[in-house]
């Protein structure tokens, strides 16, 4: 069998189920700080939640019906398969604790869910929610994922996050000392971030007590500050090629604390909505040319973390 080259997403969840294990897309009708004016207005500016958000996703649906319909694709398939709720569109611990509260307990009581995953912003985790995760992660699997996008201030403000990275950085260490999986998402190659910048993330994060982190690439799509901003000024902005960013993404898994698990390297927009970069590859098709290349370089998780 060949060595891993990185910890796998797959395999930490083989090793918490006895059983296959999908996350099945939950939108629970949040909204974002970064939108209705508490924090700022007209979200980041990357921003398009349709890109992230399943058909079966619409907040005109219950719960119990998007995860029926979710499911649906694959009990056919795999009839012993569970299933993880991911609150994925906006910002799913935003809004009075109480309500947040029953949402999460809606998906929990779906009889093939075993767990729950929470997409969030740091700045937005109150004591009185924390707590409730940190009695419910002893009963059951919790991961709450962290928007951190970026380790740089000055990035955050570019692109109108709304917080600053120390605000990750109290989030992410508030999360893990309660008790529960902690992941970060991270956005490669930003506005105005060089590939140097870029790598210094995976040695800030490597700091920090992560169970999980997610990469993405840029992405620029439609309707959007950033396409709008890409349009007036193209050279602000290096879009990746393939085979650069699979090099970029090699450097920074041998750059990364060894035990961090990776969910996953890229995005996949809907192609109405995606304007550049257009690398016709999908996720699966990704992966394995990064491990292609880890094999080839010799390279593997950690290899150079200091």
């Amino acid at each position: 069998m060949e060595e891993k080259r990185y910890n796998e997403f797959g395999d930490f969840l083989k090793s918490r189920f006895p059983f296959k294990v999908q996350n099945i897309s939950v939108n629970a009708g949040f909204t974002c700080p970064n939108r209705n004016g508490e924090k700022g207005w007209g979200g980041c500016t990357y921003c398009n939640n349709q890109t992230f958000s399943p058909q079966y996703c619409h907040t005109d649906k219950s719960i119990d019906r998007q995860l029926s319909e979710g499911i649906s694709f694959f009990r056919r398939k795999y009839p012993e398969m569970r299933y993880l709720a991911y609150f994925q569109a906006y910002t799913n611990t935003y809004g009075d604790v109480a309500d947040v509260i029953e949402k999460y307990e809606q998906a929990l009581r779906y009889p093939e869910v075993v767990g729950l995953i929470i997409g969030t912003r740091p700045d937005c985790m109150p004591d009185e929610l924390l707590g409730y995760l940190r009695e419910l992660s002893r009963k059951v699997f919790v991961l709450v994922e962290y928007g951190v996008e970026s380790t740089f201030d000055e990035t955050l403000m570019r692109i109108n996050r709304g917080h600053r990275y120390s605000d990750s950085v109290k989030a992410i260490c508030r999360t893990a000392e309660a008790g529960i999986f902690t992941g970060a998402h991270m956005i490669m190659g930003l506005p105005g971030e060089s590939r140097n910048m870029i790598l210094q993330h995976a040695v800030k994060l490597s700091e920090l007590p992560l169970t999980t982190l997610k990469l993405h690439q840029l992405q620029l799509i439609r309707n959007t500050r950033m396409a709008a901003e890409y349009k007036k000024d193209p050279e602000g902005f290096h879009l990746y090629q393939l085979d650069e960013y699979i090099d970029l993404v090699v450097d920074f898994i041998e750059m990364l604390r060894p035990n961090i698990i990776l969910e996953r390297f890229v995005s996949q927009s809907p192609d109405e909505l995606l304007i550049a970069p257009r690398w016709g590859i999908k996720n699966h098709e990704f992966t394995a040319r990064l491990l292609r290349k880890m094999r080839e370089r010799n390279a593997s998780q950690g290899r150079l973390f200091k």
